[in-house]
């Protein structure tokens, strides 16, 4: 016990890493696959440019103002600390269970299966073996998890470079050689659906998802209080930047009409007429690479929150899940028990579904963090903050507007899977209660046995 308790986080994560994994963790397969459907769902190329950057700017807000929470407390663990700061332990508990059991483990298992289909169509394998493939995929990243952090995040910054090799081919053939306009195209006359520019704002918040979990890293960040706000703050900025520049070289190098007949396929069909055979390899690979990119800051971040509640005593096996190996300063038990958890919706459920049922969750907390701000400014309104969001307090009330839009959205068009959700979390109740009762009797009869060795 004496050795793990001097086992610590290693603080050596700087900004080049940390903006690699918020870029790396927002950028999957979103920005490749999503470009047809928010055409579809806005009416038109200058309403679905339009719908990307006010997904943009509404991420941007929630970004700033979660910053300002994450100056105050560079802690491990992210948005499951600063629930249980702001709003007591069960809160906090509440916001991390739900993260660890279901949604973390459900993203990651998504991109898992995504990833597979995408590996059997370029090597020719039978579909039959993705599951095994998403598995080995995900197992292999885990693996490289359990070493020292600065293997995760220099995957991170290998991967984030990578990826941006095919985004910065579509946006240089859209910008030089496409001959369509970017503007004005309208789908309305093709597609009943058309003009629905709230869905397709919903669309972009979607694929903008994922840039908190940098938050978790907190504790191993290097001036977490200074470096945290503005990786959040420019990795947001930069991907703004990248789907728009992305969606509008798509624009202008096909026909809205035909965009909307490619579906998911409208970007490798540019690929293959602006270079060939070869050049949709290359862009398989890039998409592949993006893919597990955004697999790996997932695995790197979300064990975090699992290690963060274990040191508290709030989950079954806290003693092994708060363990850290001596040698690399890692929760390896937390990132074996998540990868357990994937492992097992990969094999048993439909990730993509338990994904979407946590976004409404998710979201809720993400309304009650933006709050927050509020909260703490009014219990501490002299306290010095190295970093305040700007424009306080447009920009966070904006930020809750985002949010309880996409809650609004999600009650309107799934209520059972929104019901569902409740059971989820409520589920984690009962075993914050019996497991902080046990922590607590478990801590009581420690200082009893001390207390008599120190009489003796």
């Amino acid at each position: 016990m004496k050795e793990q308790k001097e086992v610590t986080l290693d603080r050596d994560l700087g900004l080049w890493s940390a903006l690699a994994l918020v870029i790396g963790t927002i950028i999957g397969a979103g920005v490749f696959v999503r470009q047809s459907a928010v055409l579809d769902d806005a009416g038109s190329t200058s309403m679905a440019l339009f719908a990307w950057l006010a997904g943009g700017i509404l991420t941007i807000t929630a970004g700033l103002t979660i910053a300002e929470i994450a100056s105050q407390m560079p802690e491990t663990g992210g948005l499951y600390v600063y629930m249980e700061r702001i709003y007591g332990k069960l809160w906090g508990f509440l916001s991390g269970w739900m993260q660890i059991i279901i949604y973390g483990p459900a993203m990651i298992a998504s991109l898992g299966a995504y990833l597979a289909i995408l590996l059997s169509d370029f090597f020719g394998f039978p579909s039959k073996y993705n599951a095994i493939l998403a598995i080995g995929t995900i197992v292999l990243v885990g693996i490289l998890n359990l070493f020292s952090n600065r293997y995760g995040a220099t995957f991170a910054i290998i991967t984030t470079i990578c990826k941006l090799v095919p985004v910065a081919a579509l946006i240089i053939f859209g910008l030089f050689f496409g001959k369509e306009n970017a503007f004005g195209q309208s789908l309305v006359h093709v597609h009943q659906s058309a003009g629905n520019f709230g869905v397709a704002i919903l669309a972009t918040l979607f694929a903008f998802d994922g840039w908190i979990l940098v938050a978790n890293l907190g504790g191993e960040i290097k001036n977490p209080r200074k470096l945290l706000p503005q990786a959040i703050t420019f990795g947001i900025l930069a991907v703004l930047a990248i789907y728009l520049l992305v969606s509008y070289g798509v624009y202008r190098s096909v026909p809205a009409e035909q965009i909307h007949r490619l579906g998911t396929s409208a970007i490798p069909y540019i690929a293959n007429q602006a270079f060939g055979q070869v050049g949709g390899k290359i862009l398989s690979i890039g998409i592949i690479i993006s893919i597990v990119g955004c697999m790996n800051g997932k695995i790197m971040t979300f064990p975090r929150i699992m290690y963060a509640m274990a040191k508290r005593g709030q989950l079954p096996f806290s003693k092994t899940l708060s363990y850290l190996h001596p040698k690399s300063h890692t929760p390896i038990f937390s990132t074996v028990a998540e990868l357990l958890i994937v492992t097992v919706m990969i094999i048993f459920s439909n990730a993509d579904r338990l994904s979407e049922l946590c976004i409404f969750t998710v979201y809720c907390f993400y309304v009650m963090a933006f709050v927050g701000v509020f909260l703490l400014r009014k219990r501490n309104p002299n306290q010095h903050r190295v970093f305040s969001t700007p424009l306080f307090p447009i920009t966070p009330i904006l930020a809750i507007g985002g949010s309880l839009f996409v809650i609004v959205s999600e009650i309107m068009s799934d209520l059972p899977g929104v019901l569902t959700s409740f059971i989820f979390v409520a589920v984690g109740i009962p075993v914050f209660y019996y497991e902080t009762k046990k922590y607590r009797e478990s801590q009581a009869e420690a200082a009893k046995e001390e207390s008599l060795d120190k009489e003796n």
